[in-house]
């Protein structure tokens, strides 16, 4: 039997190792700061940020995408993030300004992963490119751990709309380079009917996505599979994407956005999964 390895580390501030916060999903510690300039983020800014890592050949493990906590039990990642043949283990990391770590490592069967049905790894355009992760032991909410809350179905965000894409990765022209510190970059929704155009992505863009678009700074901060975090009203924050592809050619051609997957669009399949396998 495959397992995928999760592997849970906390890593808070030290105001955070004697503070439990109750009822607290949608809102991080500290709010995020929305000039970016380093790309790099505060202390716990997005407390519901995981990193989804595989063991490669060497048996070491390697971030290959993000994900993100939507409850107690349950993380929020991309399809395409997933091979059957491969182990896997979650982090959920905050940046350190305190020494206090906590880590537990949790052996989950492969059965554990919930793929939706209508995806097709040679097909990434055609959508569906969501998954769902079942976590056996509860996360408990503390000042550097929190969910990110779901946005109500079916809801559309508004042309320019500016939320955060967060992650450990940045593309560059050699590739993919690897930050210490979890990055974000701030971005403007891009509404669909621009998107689709034949000089933009045309068909390649469906209506279960979203298109957004950083200035030069964003440089393709974020991961495959992380997500794109709004803030509402209120001051809670919803996961309205889940970073599906971007364009060969970069990330800030002004007619080639980074897509996400809608979550808005599987509000459904996700409190389906969720119900039908406690």
């Amino acid at each position: 039997m495959h397992f995928l390895i999760l592997f849970i580390c906390f890593i808070s501030t030290l105001q955070a190792q004697t503070t439990d916060i109750e009822g607290s999903s949608g809102t991080p510690t500290y709010s995020p700061t929305p000039d970016v300039t380093t790309g790099d983020d505060e202390p716990s800014d997005w407390p519901w940020q995981v990193s989804l890592q595989y063991e490669n050949e060497t048996g070491v493990y390697v971030h290959t995408c993000g994900g993100v906590l939507i409850n107690e039990s349950w993380v929020l990642t991309a399809a395409h993030c997933i091979m059957r043949c491969h182990k896997y283990r979650l982090v959920l990391r905050v940046r350190v300004l305190s020494v206090h770590v906590l880590e537990e490592e949790i052996y989950v069967p492969h059965t554990d992963i919930f793929i939706h049905k209508q995806w097709r790894r040679k097909y990434q355009t055609c959508g569906f490119d969501i998954a769902l992760i079942r976590l056996r032991i509860k996360i408990q909410i503390i000042s550097a751990v929190d969910f990110l809350l779901l946005p109500a179905p079916g809801f559309i965000l508004s042309s320019e709309y500016t939320c955060y894409i967060t992650g450990w990765s940045r593309r560059t022209p050699s590739g993919r380079e690897l930050s210490d510190v979890l990055l974000q970059a701030l971005l403007s929704v891009v509404d669909h009917g621009t998107c689709t155009l034949g000089d933009w992505w045309g068909n390649y863009v469906k209506d279960t996505m979203i298109c957004a678009i950083g200035g030069l700074k964003s440089d393709c901060i974020g991961d495959s599979g992380g997500p794109l975090s709004c803030r509402k009203p209120g001051g809670r924050w919803e996961i309205h994407g889940i970073t599906s592809f971007y364009s060969a050619s970069g990330c800030v051609v002004e007619t080639k956005p980074i897509v996400f997957t809608r979550v808005s669009a599987f509000i459904e399949w996700i409190y389906y999964i969720i119900d039908n396998n406690p």
